[in-house]
Order: C-alpha cells, then sequence, then structure tokens
C-alpha cells in the first residue's frame, strides 16, 4: 500500500487528488498537465497535516472543542475558533514535516525564492460549493522560516469562526475536511485579475475579464473597482470595455507580505488591458473551460509579455431562467414606479429587495446586522459572510463582477449591487431602500414587488408551462451530490452517470478491494452512489457508464503501484478494452447493476466506453450473463467515441445494442488527431469538422432506421449550435451539463418548431 507523500510537486498531481492536494492544489496540477501558463509550486499535502495533528498529540482535544458547537452562536464561534487556532499555533511542526517543505523551497531556487503560500482545503472550489476566501493566503513569503511559519497559519485558519460556519451550513463534518497547502512563486506582476470564462449569473459564453494594477488581491478583495472586458469568442474581439477608475494597487512589501499603493491620476484612469492581452486571456480560459468541461473562475497575472494563470476553480453561480420567458417582454416601468434613484452601480447578482440600512465598516459592526437588513459596506470579506447569509441585499462602494461580495452574494442567492463608490456615504443608517441586483440601482424607500403584467394577456398555466419537445433533453452527472441539482433543470433522465468520480473519490483502485478482501465495500460504494441518482430520476432512464478511468489516475491511489507506465493513457488502457482483461474489476461494476436492477430500479442503462469492434460489446454481454444478468431485457448501450464504432454501427446494432451515446469529446479528437488541451493545436479542435459531423450523421442514421434510440452526452451535447444541427439531422436525446440544460431545452424547441413550420409550408 502506497503512503501519500508530505510534498507533491505540481506535475505530479491531478485533479482526481484533491482528497490530497485540496481545489486549489488539484487544479494548479490539472492546469500544469496540460500545458497552461502556471508558475511553478509544490503542495504540503493534507496528509501532513493529518500527521501534524496526531503526531503532535492535538487531534482529539481539537476535535472535542468543535462538538455540538452553536455556529449562530457568534460568541461561542468566536471564542472556540480562537482556542482551537491557538492550539493548532501552540506545538512545533514535527522535524520530519519541516525538513520535507524546507527541501522542496530550496529546489525551487538556489538563493530562495519569493513565494505565495496559499490555503487549499479538501472542500474546496468544488462544482457545487465555491468555499472561496474560507482559509488564509500568505504573500511575499521570503525565506524558510517565515515559509514554515506561513504553512502553519494556512494550517491554524482551517479553524476560522468564517471557515467554521462556513462549513456547518454547508454540511461538512470539521473531521472530515482536511487541508493542503500551496507554496507558489511569487508573481510580481504588473496588472492581473480575474476572469469568468461565461457570464457568472447567465451562463452566457461571453468570457468577462476584470484587471488593475499590481496584484490580484486588490480585484479579489474588491479593495478597487477594476476594468471590465467582455470578448467575443465566435468574432474574436472585444465587444464590450468599461475603463474604471483604479484608486490604489497592491504590490508586494520588501521580503514580507504586501501594501497599498495609491496610483497616480494618469494610471487610474488608462485601460489595464489590451485588445491583444484581452484575447490572450479569452484563449486561455477557454482551453481551462473545455478541459473541465464547465466554465471557470480563473485568476491570472501579467508581468511584460508573459501571461500567467494562477488558479481556476469551476464557477458556481450560474442561474437560469425558468423556461419559457414567457411571451413578451415585460412592460416597461414607468417612471418613478420603482420610487426615487439614489445611486447606481455594478448589478452583481440579479433580484430586487428591500430592507433597513446597515452600514459595515468593520468586521465588529456586523453584530448589529439583523435578518432582513441591507447590508452597506466599502468591500466585504470572508468574516462578513455569516451576516451576509442574513440580509436582504449587498451593496458596495467597490468591487466589481468578481469580487468577493459578488461571487457570495451569488452563491446565496442575494441581491447584490457592487461598485457604487458612494454607497456608504450616501445611505444613512437605517434607511430604507429597495436594491435591484439586476440593474445595478438602489431606490429610494420600499418597493413592492409589480404585480403580474396583464394576467388576461398571458393566463398563469400559460406562462408557467414548461417546454416540451419531442427530442428528449436528458443531463450529464459525475457526482451523486449533484443529483438534486441535476433534476431540478427537469432534465428527461440521465445520459451520462460517470462512475469513474465515484471511484477515484475512494482513493483506493478496485484492485486494491480485491486484494484486500473489501469487495462488498467496493460494491456498496457504487450502489449507493448510483442509486442517489436513480432515485432524484424515478422513471426516467439513468445511463451509467461503466468505469473509464486511464492508468495515470489510477497510479496515484492506493493500489495503483503496479500500474503501467503509458506515454499517452488516453489512448491506452481503459474503458471496456480493461475491463474485458480484469474481469475482477468487471464483475464488481456489474454487480452493483445487478443488484439495483433486482432492487426495481429499471430505469438504469449501461453503456460501454472505448469500444472499437462490436465483438468487445459481445463479450461484455456475456460476461454480464455469465455473472446472472437477464441480458435480453436489460438495457445495454454503447458509447460512440472512435471513428470505428461510428462506422460499424450497424454492426453494433447487429450484436444487440439497445442505444448509442456520442462521446464528442474523444470522438473529435481520434478524428481529427488533435488534443483540444494543447494549447499549440487547440484552435484547431473543430466540433462541426466536415468528417466529425459525417460520422454523427452516418451513426444517427442507422439507429433511427433500426429503431435504436441515438444521443450524445460529450461536451457538444451543451452547444446550441451544435444540438440544433443534431436535431434537424434526427438525434432521438441530447444530454447536457447541468448549467446548460434549460438553454439546450429551448434550443431544441425552436429547432423542432422551425422543422414543423417548414413541413406546414411545403404542404401548404
Amino acid at each position: 500500500m502506497k503512503e501519500m507523500p508530505n510534498v507533491l510537486w505540481l506535475e505530479e498531481i491531478k485533479k482526481e487528488d484533491i482528497v490530497s492536494v485540496g481545489g486549489k492544489g488539484a487544479s494548479l496540477g490539472e492546469m500544469a498537465s496540460i500545458g497552461l501558463p502556471v508558475p511553478k509550486a509544490f503542495v504540503v499535502t493534507a496528509q501532513a497535516f493529518r500527521r501534524f495533528l496526531v503526531e503532535t498529540g492535538i487531534e482529539d482535544a481539537l476535535f472535542r472543542r468543535l462538538e455540538r458547537l452553536d455556529v449562530d452562536d457568534n460568541g461561542a464561534l468566536e471564542s472556540v475558533a480562537r482556542d482551537v487556532q491557538d492550539l493548532v499555533l501552540s506545538v512545533e511542526m514535527p522535524d520530519h514535516i519541516q525538513q520535507e517543505i524546507t527541501d522542496a523551497y530550496a529546489r525551487m531556487g538556489a538563493d530562495g525564492t519569493v513565494v505565495a503560500v496559499r490555503s487549499s482545503a479538501t472542500a474546496e472550489d468544488l462544482p457545487d460549493a465555491s468555499f472561496a476566501g474560507q482559509q488564509e493566503t500568505f504573500l511575499n513569503i521570503l525565506g524558510e522560516d517565515d515559509l514554515l511559519d506561513a504553512v502553519q497559519q494556512c494550517w491554524a485558519s482551517l479553524y476560522g469562526a468564517r471557515a467554521i460556519y462556513y462549513r456547518a451550513k454547508q454540511g461538512f463534518d470539521d473531521r472530515s475536511v482536511n487541508i493542503a497547502v500551496v507554496v507558489q512563486e511569487l508573481i510580481r506582476s504588473e496588472k492581473s485579475g480575474v476572469m469568468f470564462t461565461s457570464h457568472p449569473v447567465t451562463g452566457e459564453s461571453l468570457p468577462i475579464i476584470e484587471g488593475s494594477w499590481g496584484l490580484g488581491e486588490a480585484v479579489v478583495s474588491g479593495a478597487v473597482s477594476p476594468d471590465n472586458y467582455v470578448f467575443d469568442l465566435r468574432s474574436e474581439r472585444v465587444v464590450d470595455r468599461l475603463i474604471a477608475e483604479k484608486e490604489i494597487m497592491i504590490v508586494p512589501e520588501g521580503e514580507h507580505g504586501t501594501k497599498i499603493v495609491e496610483l497616480s491620476g494618469e494610471q487610474r484612469t488608462a485601460p489595464v488591458l489590451s485588445d491583444a492581452e484581452v484575447a490572450r486571456l479569452a484563449m486561455l480560459g477557454k482551453i481551462a473551460e473545455d478541459h473541465y468541461g464547465v466554465p471557470q473562475d480563473v485568476e491570472w497575472a501579467i508581468v511584460g509579455d508573459d501571461v500567467f494563470i494562477l488558479q481556476s476553480r469551476p464557477i458556481t453561480t450560474i442561474k437560469r431562467p425558468e423556461i419559457p420567458r414567457g411571451e413578451a417582454e415585460p412592460a416597461e416601468q414607468p417612471k418613478g414606479a420603482l420610487g426615487v434613484m439614489l445611486l447606481e452601480g455594478q448589478g452583481a447578482s440579479p433580484g430586487v429587495a428591500s430592507g433597513r440600512v446597515v452600514i459595515v465598516r468593520d468586521v465588529k459592526d456586523t453584530s448589529a446586522v439583523k435578518d432582513g437588513d441591507i447590508l452597506v459596506t466599502k468591500m466585504t470579506n470572508p468574516d462578513m459572510v455569516p451576516a451576509m447569509r442574513r440580509v436582504n441585499a449587498i451593496v458596495t462602494d467597490e468591487g466589481g463582477m468578481t469580487c468577493h461580495a459578488a461571487i457570495v452574494s451569488r452563491e446565496l442567492g442575494t441581491p447584490a449591487v457592487v461598485g457604487t463608490k458612494k454607497a456608504t456615504k450616501i445611505l444613512k443608517e437605517g434607511q430604507i431602500i429597495t436594491v435591484d441586483g439586476e440593474k445595478g440601482i438602489i431606490y429610494e424607500g420600499a418597493v413592492e414587488a409589480p404585480a403580474a403584467a396583464a394576467p388576461a394577456a398571458v393566463p398563469a398555466a400559460a406562462a408557467s408551462a414548461p417546454v416540451i419537445t419531442g427530442t428528449l433533453v436528458k443531463v450529464n452527472v459525475s457526482l451523486p451530490e449533484a443529483a438534486k441539482r441535476a433534476a431540478a433543470t427537469g432534465a428527461d433522465g440521465v445520459g451520462l452517470l460517470r462512475i469513474e468520480h465515484l471511484i477515484l473519490g475512494l482513493a483506493k483502485t478496485p484492485g486494491w478491494y480485491i486484494e484486500h478482501g473489501a469487495e462488498e465495500e467496493f460494491i456498496a460504494e457504487l450502489y449507493g452512489g448510483i442509486r442517489t441518482v436513480l432515485d432524484a430520476f424515478p422513471g426516467k432512464p439513468v445511463w451509467v457508464r461503466t468505469l473509464d478511468a486511464p492508468t495515470d489516475e489510477f497510479r496515484n491511489m492506493e493500489g495503483g503501484e503496479d500500474e503501467p507506465i503509458e506515454h499517452n493513457p488516453m489512448l491506452g488502457w481503459r474503458g471496456i478494452r480493461r475491463d474485458l482483461q480484469s474481469h475482477e474489476q468487471f464483475r464488481l461494476q456489474v454487480e452493483a447493476f445487478k443488484r439495483l436492477w433486482a432492487a426495481g430500479y429499471d430505469n438504469l442503462g449501461v453503456m460501454f466506453p472505448m469500444v472499437n469492434h462490436p465483438d468487445e460489446f459481445v463479450r461484455a454481454r456475456a460476461m454480464m450473463k455469465e455473472w446472472g444478468v437477464d441480458v435480453e431485457n436489460a438495457t445495454l448501450g454503447v458509447m460512440i467515441e472512435v471513428p470505428s464504432s461510428a462506422i460499424l454501427i450497424e454492426d453494433f446494432i447487429r450484436a444487440g445494442i439497445r442505444f448509442a451515446s456520442f462521446g464528442t469529446n474523444d470522438l473529435i479528437q481520434y478524428t481529427l488527431a488533435i488534443d483540444r488541451n494543447n494549447e499549440h493545436v487547440a484552435d484547431m479542435y473543430r466540433p462541426k469538422h466536415p468528417a466529425v459531423l459525417r460520422l454523427i450523421d452516418y451513426a444517427i442514421n442507422a439507429c433511427r432506421e433500426h429503431g435504436v434510440e441515438c444521443s450524445i452526452c460529450g461536451q457538444a451535447g451543451s452547444d446550441p449550435d451544435m444540438v440544433t444541427w443534431l436535431v434537424g439531422h434526427g438525434i432521438n436525446s441530447v444530454s447536457a451539463n447541468i448549467d446548460a440544460v434549460p438553454r439546450i431545452r429551448e434550443a431544441v424547441a425552436r429547432k423542432e418548431r422551425q422543422i414543423l413550420l417548414d413541413a406546414a409550408r411545403r404542404n401548404a
């Protein structure tokens, strides 16, 4: 059994290592592996932190102090947090951990390297919860002593009041959350900021880039109102820009820490980014989004001509409007309908809310914030999150779409207006106001929500009716925790449930469970995870893909010591080709499926990945029959991910498949010989390449002719333009990412209406 080391370099890390390196560390390692320009770094692992707790003898005492803590009791929360943090800081780090950290630091540079020391909790930067800013970051650290002190300070920050509170409200047990620490070369950025690869509220595919001078902390914290640039990837041009007045910048100070510098008059209003820099950032963001499959929140920095990507995490705040939007635009509000306008800012989180103004100039002032108030402050910080949870709306003087106030407000679903410049001066304590978080306007007085517009013209039932499509619109799911969110989209089922994410999350390979006689534990994990998704979609199809983990992902898990070293694991021993050779690994998966079918989950379908010949399907089906599966009545299908499976689709149909689903991410790469994550050729990755479309069209027609359901579950299934083409060519169903389901359903409905209209016109 392999023991996780205390230190890992980025080159050794993949996103599946989140249990060891936390969300931030896993993301950095993953980005480095696909060639994005990430500064060199190493990670002090979560296992090192646990060894610290155990070897210093403070583990039990620490968790006893956190038991039965009422996090809504501010006094008790602050007191316990101080006690626990003092406990972590009161003991000396074991010598062997110190030595490994300082040895790694020495490898970064002979004369000592200035680094940023960033916390990376194992419940951080997750698809459903960002946990942004809950632990500490220390910038401009030089020297071994300061580095070791910063690492221990990061460990202690896991038990700050705001972090304890946030975990409790998100349902995370303190014992289950560990912390890693990223030690990364500090980029002395001349300009920096944050990029959303898609709009953070609507999800529209328009990268939004915010930037200011100096270190990115000024933008992330909301200390400055940044420039805002919107880039259109299709036309490859900047389509909107807002050049803000930037009053300050944050820069490194001496050999430790940072300082705030006031900007000159000329620099305050000068554009931070050129159009070429915006375009370059947008393309790097697209590479990250394409790789992860979901819109990303990216931190960046520029020094001279060099661009660096410092972090990338999923955007957790995209909210889609319910479909349909209504037959007509809402009537324009007459002047004064929302009262007297007091000031404007940037709409950062949509919604309209009224309440009493509470001006917060310091975190101590948050004790005055009551349920239903409007929090008004210069800029929010993570210490204010408990108060931010209680209020009806948030207004700040500084900040942009990517600042702390904006991100947390969207996650909480609280209306917010940021960057007003003068809210704390114009608004008065106790004043009643109304905040429009979409338009970015603050009005005087409480405003009642306007009455529903002309119910006689648009009956309520009609306005709320769901969009019905003949083409099924399904959803992709990776984790059981996302099942409820996925079901809330109204999807017609699950077109892809990836079980490798369940297995990789166990941190042990299937082979480890077999070798250690723990097969039942493995089967139970699979059974429980899949059942959670099935329960969220009663009566709707849920297609579960069998294990498709490349060998390099298994290698970092317990039991992965003997995994083969493959030059290109994506083209190697994975998918059904591995299961057919690793009979016991396949049998454990089949046993979980068999028990689910026996329990009455007849909506479960199983599809095999990476098939390239019908013989593979025939052999897998025969093995399932041998293990007691009623294969004649089971719903079994294949992924079409390689050109051979599309070309031989009729042979697959004759072999007995009940459905087929395009995995376009791989199909495009293998058809065009293009690695979509390689920035040197990423612009040649074309989902609508004629060869790709011809393969897809051929397979769709064959499936329709023989009555076999044909679907798509790759990234192209979340692209409205591609889906429109697929519906026009007769596909039966599409499966999109969770955030894309509403707009994909809308695109499907629009295309189906067009097809019907064209047919009616031809027959007229």
